[in-house]
């Protein structure tokens, strides 16, 4: 799997369409890969997973709303959405893919396609 995400911003790029990268943590083993994402701010309903072909996107939206009567003085997070993309590996099984998401932690799990599990093999004795 790899990050597809560019970090600086295409001066073509819209505002509109600018996009924080949500920190993510990924950790293999045998059967898989469990990816980790921190997305502060973003409802349940709010959060979008899509895979298409080999790309996983995650975007979320930032609900942040100051209480009646308030305004905020400073806000060190002032893009209102979260946005990153991965290319999966052909070993990856993406018609698998879980997710649960819990008080902005976002997790993924992805197996590993059959035919790249791990297999024991049978030695017939002749």
């Amino acid at each position: 799997m790899s990050d597809n995400t560019n970090v600086t911003r295409k001066p073509e790029t819209p505002a509109s369409d600018m996009a924080l990268m949500p920190p993510v943590d990924v950790i293999e083993d045998a059967g898989g890969i469990t990816l980790y994402a921190d997305l502060p701010g973003v409802p349940k309903d709010r959060l979008s997973l899509l895979v298409e072909g080999d790309t996983l996107t995650i975007e979320g939206e930032v609900s942040l709303v100051a209480p009646e009567g308030m305004e905020s003085v400073h806000a060190e997070v002032s893009l209102p959405r979260y946005r990153r993309v991965f290319t999966l590996s052909k070993e990856l099984d993406a018609h698998k893919v879980s997710a649960e998401f819990n008080q902005g932690a976002l997790k993924l799990r992805i197996p590993k396609a059959e035919h790249a599990q791990p297999r024991k093999i049978e030695i017939a004795v002749a």
